[in-house]
């Protein structure tokens, strides 16, 4: 079985290698040696995924309350060890050196934990459920803690925190599991994107199965993605566009099986349960026995118009007392894509396909509106009444493009009137003066590198925020700090600020490159994970369009 300590010693190596390039043949020759049922625990385990497609419920109370288990010692106490070493894998280890062993195996010597049982606890957590469910995490992760060495421990925790500090992201697992099998990469990451799961995609790989892999129900596919456009006149320079509103909304994905339906959001979470209305009107009206859709829910008030993004976002979060929350917040849904219908993958069909297949298999009510149109006076008008009701602007699509799951690119572009907003992940804060010294006031704000999964700086943000968010932002924030200098915190990066701002400027300041002209909070974006912020890449293209722009 595969040894987790071997697989700790991997990632530490691979923390202190700067290149991509050897950090891939290293990574590539521990999976290539790893036997069928540890390889793809391993490969997820990389990218800081504890088990694919869950999150494990755990915060910073839960692992502070393990660790001074483990040691012996309060929450309080471990509290500040972070804040002295800013690195929860650190604190573990220090945990794991005065642990308090709870089995006999302990006692006597082992040869440590298993990747599969590291695992099997990690799904016990995530499973954990109701009442009684805190204390079964914490006894989990207690109870591994006390099993481990200390850079097991290490590993551990920067797992069930998803934040590894190795320099491997997304990109690097790919390239990895594509050299440990001489694949092309792009064949691993087509496999990723259908089925947002790189266990499976590893396991494939070795089996030289790759090319099997392929739209499911009940198995998320990464959703495509558009990107801004320059303007109307623009993207009409190539012809024909199909034109649809971009709603002030969220994403959603519906698997239908039968009778059983399944919502998954944008982070491609199962969110089912607090969307019983949106279930409700799949059942009474979408009409085809299976289908994989793709839309947009849109919650609007008593004037007609969206009401504000927080509110959808609560209904998202919401497990309990759903049906009051769904009364004050009532959604509608707009489906504006098929991917799968009774049985076919439509992923290759072109858009235009797609959309006549969508009219048969769903009722025209629940339906995005869509024209294709290459006239831009006809364009125009729509976007105005895109913004009149209250809307984001337009998404443009080529009627000849095929679904590209996880892909962001021109057959898909969006229209605004402002300077595109970005996604970015808050990696620091600093305290506030006078009467807000007990509150975080400014923000540093951090985009990723794709291929490292680094988080680098794009600036700070202090504008958009009222009392009652900066109170509200400090509760959540103060339980994720994990060093303080003076004024300044380093927070673990699970929190996403959706931010405008003028415009984006050169920096050698911050180590994007990159800074924010006068950028303000827009939204917290609970229904987006650190790894589905803005990247380095789309900040770099917004700004070559914002140069282009300027020059026009």
């Amino acid at each position: 079985m595969g040894s987790f300590l071997a697989f700790a010693q991997i990632c530490q190596k691979a923390a202190g290698i700067g290149s991509s390039l050897e950090k891939v043949e290293i990574l590539a020759g521990y999976l290539r040696d790893l036997q069928e049922a540890d390889l793809g625990i391993a490969a997820t385990f990389l990218i800081g995924e504890a088990i694919p497609g869950q999150e494990l419920g755990v915060g910073p109370s839960i692992l502070y309350d393990a660790l001074a288990r483990a040691m012996g010692c309060t929450p309080g106490q471990v509290a500040d060890l972070m804040r002295s070493t800013g690195d929860v894998g650190l604190v573990a280890a220090a945990a794991a050196e005065k642990k308090r062993p709870l089995s006999l195996a302990a006692f006597a010597g082992s040869d440590g934990l298993e990747l599969a049982e590291v695992q099997g606890r990690f799904m016990a957590i995530a499973r954990a459920s109701g009442r009684g469910s805190q204390e079964a995490r914490v006894k989990n992760l207690h109870y591994l803690f006390s099993e481990a060495s200390p850079l097991e421990a290490q590993f551990i925790a920067r797992l069930a925190m998803e934040d590894m500090r190795i320099g491997v992201g997304e990109g690097l697992a790919r390239d990895a599991i594509a050299r440990a099998f001489d694949l092309d990469p792009e064949e691993v990451e087509r496999g990723y994107n259908l089925t947002s799961n790189l266990e499976l995609v590893a396991k494939r790989a070795r089996e030289g199965r790759l090319a099997e892999l392929g739209v499911a129900i009940n198995r998320p596919v990464k959703m495509m993605l558009a990107q801004i456009g320059e303007n109307i006149p623009a993207a009409l320079a190539q012809g024909a566009v199909a034109v649809e509103w971009k709603y002030d909304g969220a994403r959603v994905q519906i698997h239908k099986d039968g009778p059983a339906i399944r919502v998954f959001s944008r982070r491609l979470e199962d969110v089912t349960a607090s969307l019983p209305e949106i279930v409700q009107v799949v059942r009474e009206r979408v009409w085809a026995r299976e289908a994989i859709l793709d839309g947009e829910v849109v919650a609007t008030g008593g004037d007609g118009r969206p009401m504000p993004f927080q509110d959808i976002l609560r209904r998202f979060r919401r497990k309990y007392d759903v049906d009051r929350m769904a009364r004050s917040v009532p959604l509608k849904l707009n489906l504006f894509d098929i991917l799968y219908l009774d049985g076919e993958d439509l992923l290759n069909r072109t858009l235009q396909e797609r959309r006549r297949l969508l009219t048969k298999a769903a009722d025209q009510g629940i339906l995005a509106d869509q024209v294709v149109c290459a006239d831009q006076a006809a364009v125009q008008k729509i976007y105005d009444e895109a913004l009149a009701a209250g809307h984001e602007g337009l998404m443009l699509k080529n009627p000849s493009s095929p679904y590209a799951p996880g892909k962001r690119g021109k057959n898909w572009l969006k229209i605004k009137p402002v300077m595109e907003s970005l996604d970015l992940v808050v990696t620091g804060a600093r305290w506030g003066e006078g009467k807000r010294a007990s509150q975080l006031g400014s923000f540093r704000l951090g985009c990723r590198d794709v291929q490292t999964g680094e988080l680098l700086d794009v600036g700070w943000v202090a504008t958009g925020l009222s009392e009652d968010l900066l109170a509200e932002l400090t509760g959540i924030l103060r339980d994720l700090i994990v060093k303080e200098s003076g004024m300044e915190v380093e927070v673990a990066p699970q929190v996403v600020f959706e931010v405008g701002y003028e415009e984006i400027q050169r920096s050698p300041s911050y180590s994007s490159g990159y800074a924010l002209r006068f950028p303000r909070l827009i939204a917290v974006r609970d229904d987006k994970s650190p790894e589905e912020a803005d990247s380095l890449e789309r900040i770099s293209e917004i700004f070559r369009i914002q140069r282009g722009r300027a020059g026009s």
